[in-house]
């Protein structure tokens, strides 16, 4: 198992994601932008990666977090964005600089209010299978 390939998981989601038509003119980041206001955003996360090495080689499993915040009224900016996020990832072929991606997937997603319903927040999880 190793997790040598995570930084260059990251690398390319983000460049997959910030070239992306469908999210043109929405910030991807992978920390919370300070500030009062927020605007609607794409937020990289935290991810958990599993060894899935086998006799025929290293590889490993990452389940990464993609979350979109949103201050916009009501869900409907923060799920637009969020289809657009999956629409971007699922099936991608990722070119990564260490290790070669075999698929990604999209695992479930949540959508909750946050701060008194001011914003709102879409967690989804994708699975990402890594050979070494």
């Amino acid at each position: 198992m190793s997790y040598h390939a995570a930084a260059a998981l990251q690398a390319a989601i983000y460049a997959r994601l910030a070239g992306f038509a469908g999210l043109a003119g929405v910030s991807i980041v992978d920390a919370m932008p300070a500030g009062a206001a927020l605007g609607t955003f794409v937020l990289i996360g935290p991810e958990q990666v599993i060894d899935q090495s086998d006799k025929s080689g290293g590889g490993a499993e990452h389940r990464l977090e993609i979350a979109v915040i949103s201050d916009a009224s009501g869900f409907l900016t923060a799920k637009q964005v969020a289809g657009a996020v999956s629409q971007a990832l699922v099936g991608a072929a990722l070119t990564l600089a260490t290790g070669r991606l075999v698929s990604i997937q999209f695992l479930r997603a949540s959508a909750r209010r946050l701060e008194a319903g001011d914003t709102r927040r879409i967690d989804m999880t994708f699975r990402a299978r890594i050979e070494l």
